[in-house]
Formats: structure tokens, C-alpha cells, sequence
């Protein structure tokens, strides 16, 4: 049996180095003691399993970016998530079932990128995810890619059906054709006979030329069917027909056409129940059906949300010319929710994040409400379905908890009084606007929590402000209910 490559300890502390050394031993990894300062030549003599990066290694992230085909673990830190040599965080006291899933997931990461075949390098790049799930999404696309079976692609709203049928597309034979998708749903009943087949000139009102369909446009390619359950039961039936008899005519027309198109349909929706109601063709789904593949919801791949996030975010930085990084904790608590939305839910938070958060670490405090299922401690703690009203409201709490609604005075010299006691002078050498106003939401919080004897429930309610929010301030900056 062919033995691994050793494991690099870096910048350790004596103290991590002995533990790690013994706990290498024990489970049979062969490891050396590297000095940063040499860890590029000895990179380049043998690119290790991994390099385990201490708490005196104060360089961390030029060292991801330096070493992009080594995996890296920390040790300590508030060590944030994208870059995908950054395998993990091993945590003192080491545990052993941690420690050998990182090494696990290290192994995975060396498999020289040459041993892939193109088809299986496509499909790692497009279907981001180490689990199983995703994993057996890949090999069933490898087999089905090359012939012309018609594929059903099942899956919840927001799963990424389209990537798998583009990437079913872009490894088959097929691939120097069109891939032309047609959203069923989305095309109103009496227009989508027109938009598959297209139509003659003068076949209808309006249709002043001859214009190609989807069919034709797809000819030598492949042609996605998004939300087929959606198709009205007419449409059906000629869809039916063209699958059994490889021709169509468009619309006004009587010249039968070829229909050289590779088929790949999906839908969210259970075809089998519809079947039962009468909502749709069982023969037709039949036809459709000759190859399933079911997209897994985000909450049955958990495991894969830190590479969904960084793929994610390489395509969204560009377009925001902004970054983010995530915290442990924040990665741990966004893998305890369920995700309704999928991928698409967790791009949208993604994207509002990069809006509210630019270029700044994520912890859980910056998640919204509904994503935070840990404390600033890591520590898990009861987590509350709030209604959109709510959390809208919450929302605008921790966006602008200072700024309750304004005093209601009774006339114009009072307003101006009032303005004044609360503004001040503008100094003629000018201020800090912002400082300015941190002093005074400090001292607000400390008079409210003084004239509440500490309790800090009714101390939020004189601000005008939710608990939760009052509470985030007070460790923001550094107060308690004491004073």
C-alpha cells in the first residue's frame, strides 16, 4: 500500500508541536517540523498531505494564496472560510474523529488534478460539493451524457436543475450544439405551441414572418424543459407526439421537421400526483422519464455550504468589487438552517451580505435573525421562527437601532429647542460625525439600563428597540447592566 505524503507543521507553538506529534504518531501519519521560511522549497520537493498552520504563523492567508494546490488546517483563530485550500479548523483538545475527517478531506484535495478525465473535471467545477449526494449526481450525468435518453431532473425550487442540465449539455457528444432552455411556465398557454415550434408567416394575427421554435433552435444541441409540470394538458399531447416520432410542424405550417434534440426536463413539482389528479400525461411522463436524476435540497447536503459559499462568492465579488470572509461559528450556525430556498436562498443572503458587509469578517451576529442558531460563544441557543413582519422589524432594529421615532412637539420653538439640545453646535473646526454619534448611543444605553435598574427588557423597550438588538450593542461596546 502506497503510503502518504508526510504532514508539515509550521510556525506551532512547543507546546502544539508536541501534542501533534504525538497524536501523528499514534494514528500512523509521518509529519515534519518545517520552517516557514523553507516551507516553498520543501513544497516543491514534495507537496505534502497538508500543512497544519500554528497560532504563530501570522501570515495565514498570504500562505493559502502562495500555496494554492497544498491543503492547509489552522489550529486557532478567528480563521475565516472561502479559500478552498483552507480545509478546516482543528480545535485543543484534539479529537480524534475531527482530526481524521480533515486528513480525509486533505487526501480528497491532493488527488493530483491530471488523474481527473475532462468530463470529471467539468463536474467538479460546475456541481461544487464534496458529499455524496453531489458526488452521485456526477457519476450518473457521466453515464447518461453520452447517449440521446431523454433525462428528468427532479428537485425543490432553487436546487440548481439547470446546472445539472447544462452540465449534462456540456460533457456529451452534443456539446458543440445549442443548449436552449424553455421555462414552461413561464410562457403563456397560447403562445407556447408558437415558442417549441415555431410558426409560418400569417399562421396567426401578428405573425408577420416565419420564425424558427425552440425545436429547430436546439437542432444538434440540447433542449431543457424547465417545469414541465407546469405544461397545460394540451400542449402535452403534442409535446407526446414529437418525443414518439422525432417530427414536428410549426404552427400554420405542413412541413414535418426533424427533430434532432436531445431532451432534458425538470420540475419541482410531484408528476406522479398529478398523474393520479389528472393534471398530467402519464405517457408523456413515461417518455420524459427514461433516466431520473433527483437534485438533493441544500439541508440534505449541509456539508457543502462552505464550498457553495466560496463558489458563490467568486462570482458575486467581481459584480459588488467587495469581499467577505466567515467565521467558524458563522459557518457552523448557517449549516444548522434548513434553506426552503436552496442555493438560491443562500446566494440572496450572500449577496445582501456583500451589500451590508463589504470587505468585513462574518460572524453570527451579522447573519439576519433567522440564520443565527449559535451565540458569539459557539454555543447553540433556542432558535425562534419569526414571521416576515417580524423580522423586517428586527431588521431595521440592528440597521438603526439609535433612531426611534422622532418626538412629537408641539410647536416650531419647541422643535428647534429640542433640536439644539440634542445636535449641539456644529464646532467651526468641524467633527467626527460618526464618533458623535457612538458617544451619544452609548450614553443612551447607559441611561436607559440606569433608569431600569439593569433589566435590560425594559430598558430596550424605552429605546424603541428589540432585546436581541439592545443586547448586540451592549457587548459592541463593551457595557454591561451594571454600568
Amino acid at each position: 500500500m502506497q503510503q502518504r505524503p508526510p504532514i508539515y507543521l509550521v510556525c506551532t507553538t512547543a507546546q502544539e508541536t508536541e501534542v501533534l506529534q504525538t497524536v501523528l504518531h499514534f494514528i500512523g501519519e509521518s509529519y515534519l517540523i518545517v520552517k516557514i521560511e523553507n516551507l516553498q522549497d520543501k513544497v516543491n520537493e514534495l507537496n505534502p498531505l497538508c500543512v497544519i498552520s500554528g497560532s504563530e504563523n501570522n501570515n495565514f492567508d498570504e500562505g493559502l494564496k502562495h500555496f494554492p494546490k497544498t491543503a492547509f488546517i489552522s489550529l486557532s483563530g478567528e480563521v475565516a472560510c472561502v479559500d478552498s485550500n483552507h480545509i478546516g479548523v482543528l480545535n485543543f483538545p484534539i479529537v480524534y474523529s475531527e482530526l481524521t475527517q480533515l486528513l480525509h478531506i486533505c487526501q480528497a484535495f491532493l488527488n493530483p488534478a491530471h488523474k481527473l478525465s475532462k468530463v470529471n473535471k467539468f463536474l467538479i467545477s460546475s456541481l461544487v460539493g464534496k458529499g455524496s449526494r453531489i458526488q452521485e449526481i456526477r457519476y450518473l450525468i457521466e453515464q447518461v451524457a453520452d447517449s440521446n435518453a431523454n433525462v428528468l431532473i427532479l428537485g425543490e425550487s432553487g436546487t440548481g436543475k439547470e446546472v445539472v442540465a447544462r452540465s449534462i449539455h456540456e460533457v456529451s457528444s452534443r456539446n458543440k450544439g445549442p443548449f436552449v432552455p424553455v421555462n414552461c411556465g413561464a410562457i403563456p398557454a397560447e403562445l407556447l405551441e408558437s415558442e417549441l415550434f415555431g410558426h409560418e408567416k400569417g399562421a396567426f394575427t401578428g405573425a408577420f414572418a416565419t420564425r424558427k421554435g425552440r425545436f429547430e433552435l436546439a437542432a444538434g444541441g440540447t433542449l431543457f424543459l424547465d417545469e414541465i409540470g407546469d405544461m397545460p394538458m394540451p400542449m402535452q399531447v403534442k409535446l407526446l407526439r414529437v418525443l414518439q416520432e422525432r417530427t414536428f410542424e410549426r404552427v400554420g405550417g405542413t412541413k414535418a421537421l426533424q427533430a434532432d434534440v436531445r431532451i432534458v426536463a425538470a420540475t419541482h413539482r410531484h408528476l406522479e400526483s398529478m398523474i393520479e389528479e389528472g393534471h398530467f400525461r402519464e405517457d408523456l411522463f413515461y417518455r420524459l422519464n427514461v433516466f431520473p436524476i433527483e437534485k438533493p435540497a441544500l439541508r440534505e447536503r449541509q456539508e457543502d455550504i462552505p464550498l457553495l459559499l466560496q463558489e458563490l462568492l467568486s462570482r458575486l465579488e467581481g459584480e459588488h468589487k467587495a469581499t467577505l470572509r466567515f467565521t467558524q461559528r458563522a459557518l457552523d450556525s448557517l449549516m444548522q438552517h434548513d434553506w426552503p430556498g436552496n442555493v438560491r436562498e443562500l446566494s440572496n443572503l450572500l449577496e445582501r451580505l456583500l451589500i451590508l458587509h463589504s470587505n468585513k469578517i462574518i460572524d453570527v451576529a451579522e447573519l439576519p435573525i433567522k440564520y443565527r442558531y449559535l451565540d458569539d460563544q459557539g454555543e447553540a441557543v433556542e432558535h425562534i421562527q419569526y414571521n416576515p413582519e417580524e423580522e423586517a422589524m428586527m431588521e431595521r432594529d440592528a440597521l438603526s437601532g439609535m433612531f426611534g421615532d422622532a418626538p412629537v412637539l408641539s410647536d416650531e420653538s419647541e422643535i428647534q429647542e429640542e433640536s439644539v439640545g440634542f445636535l449641539g453646535h456644529l464646532p467651526a473646526e468641524g467633527m467626527n460625525l460618526k464618533d458623535k454619534m457612538v458617544e451619544f448611543e452609548i450614553e443612551m444605553i447607559r441611561q436607559a439600563i440606569d433608569s431600569q435598574d439593569g433589566v435590560v427588557s425594559h430598558a430596550a423597550e424605552l429605546l424603541s428597540m428589540r432585546r436581541t438588538t439592545l443586547v448586540e450593542k451592549m457587548k459592541k461596546y463593551g457595557l454591561n447592566k451594571d454600568g
